[in-house]
């Protein structure tokens, strides 16, 4: 599939294959979320890839209320657009994505169609 552009940013879905560069590298789905301010990772994923080391912690709100989280930073692939971002860490274990990417990741080169697969 072809990437498609408007104003110059990439035009990404709801879900999107996500390339993380660690020890190794691993392609992952990751769910995009226009309302999450952080991108956040997996603590377990974090671990499996040798990601760090922990930046600082951040104070972060979930529908499970406000948490203290450690804050890394990583190098992702998205739609062929290499970029270091932070995430945050939380046990997303039970989640169906390891993987969200939030406005920090998305706002500089990307435009989300939600009626793309």
């Amino acid at each position: 599939m072809s990437i498609k552009k408007i104003n110059n940013k990439i035009i990404i879905g709801l879900t999107e294959f996500v390339t993380i560069y660690g020890e190794e590298k691993k392609k992952i789905r990751a769910r995009i979320d226009t309302g999450a301010t952080r991108s956040s990772m997996d603590t377990n994923l974090a671990k499996d890839l040798h990601l760090g080391p922990i930046l600082r912690r951040k104070k972060i709100k979930s529908a499970h209320g406000s948490r203290l989280r450690p804050v890394i930073e990583a190098e992702i692939e998205l739609e062929g657009k290499k970029m270091m971002t932070e995430f945050t860490l939380a046990d997303r274990s039970h989640m169906k994505y390891k993987i969200l990417i939030g406005q920090n990741a998305m706002k500089k080169y990307f435009m989300i169609d939600p009626s793309r697969e």
